[in-house]
């Protein structure tokens, strides 16, 4: 097998697939429509991975903004209640437009919750993990273009710019055709990085946007990405239009840290060995870095010997893969 035929399938191991994607989007598109036919919505639109065609598999969350006439809502923005507020308001309107029982747009809701900056609603059974959700978060529009977001916890609202992150993910896929389907194979592959806690997928996108080449193979884009990564997660990962600030201040930066340097290193020996058209080689690296879905040969078996029956010491030319060094791993 050819790299870039493995690359092609493992994608495919990676993406979800096309009848899911279709539904979630047929999900949120029945959303927006319900919520800009109340005379109070002025805008209601997709954000989120799916609308950044970012998603992982499966698709169990769509998140939608719905945006609401500030004329209508004079006392919403200010800090208090109206954050409450504005989440009980939104959570009644979904209810009304799309609960199970008698919905006047559909009857796709079993319970809508308020949780700090959306309404959560629920379309499966509620104690299924993996069942559907889909996020209505209520905003209002500033002067500049950005959006107040209300933030419960806190009762106070918060500036956002979800669409800034849809338009540089859109320019990115313009300049190269190989950004979306990456960005969602790095997502994958942060689920099996040893750290403590977990990596949101935006830290793993936002990575992307700022360390992949904009051009190149997929093998060298990813050593690229993996090796400027290890040096610029040292200075945090933030919101990129800088509104919000950091984006997961509890991350385990040491542990990803750690991750990344071994992947960079890992993926600079693969690329030296696909040059040296030692494929097989080439495919087992990635393998390592990417996980068992990634199509590579089983590694060959060392000869037996043919008294004791035991391996055979191997001389001669060294192998190309050498031990990896050892790295401190603060995480166990």
């Amino acid at each position: 097998m050819r790299i870039d035929e493995a690359f092609d399938e493992f994608q495919r191991s990676v993406n979800e697939d096309v009848g899911q994607t279709r539904l979630a989007r047929e999900r949120r598109d029945l959303f927006k429509r319900a919520l800009i036919s109340e005379p109070d919505v002025t805008e209601a639109f997709g954000s989120g991975s799916l609308r950044r065609s970012t998603q992982l598999k499966p698709i169990n969350d769509v998140d939608i903004i719905a945006v609401y006439d500030t004329t209508q809502h004079p006392d919403w923005g200010t800090a208090g209640l109206s954050a409450e507020d504005a989440l009980d308001h939104a959570r009644g309107q979904v209810n009304r437009l799309l609960g199970k029982t008698n919905g006047s747009h559909g009857n796709e809701v079993r319970l809508a919750l308020p949780r700090n900056h959306a309404v959560k609603c629920f379309l499966d059974d509620p104690d299924d993990e993996n069942g559907f959700t889909v996020d209505v978060m209520p905003a209002l529009r500033q002067a500049d273009g950005t959006l107040l977001i209300p933030e419960k916890l806190t009762q106070n609202w918060v500036p956002a710019d979800p669409e800034h992150l849809i338009d540089l993910v859109a320019d990115r896929q313009r300049d190269w055709e190989h950004f979306r389907p990456l960005v969602r194979v790095l997502k994958q592959w942060r689920h099996d990085v040893a750290v403590t806690g977990r990596i949101k997928s935006l830290v793993i996108e936002v990575l992307a946007l700022d360390c992949m080449p904009t051009s190149g193979n997929r093998p060298s884009a990813l050593r690229a990405f993996f090796t400027a990564s290890a040096a610029r997660v040292n200075e945090r990962v933030k919101d990129p239009a800088e509104l919000c600030g950091e984006i997961q201040p509890d991350l385990d930066y040491d542990g990803l840290q750690a991750a990344l340097a071994d992947a960079a290193e890992l993926a600079d020996r693969a690329c030296a060995a696909a040059a040296a058209g030692e494929t097989d080689q080439a495919l087992r690296l990635w393998q390592e870095i990417l996980g068992d879905s990634f199509p590579a040969p089983a590694a060959p078996t060392k000869p037996a010997n043919p008294v004791t029956g035991a391996p055979a010491l191997i001389t001669g030319t060294p192998a190309l893969i050498t031990p990896r060094p050892i790295k401190d791993a603060p995480q166990g």
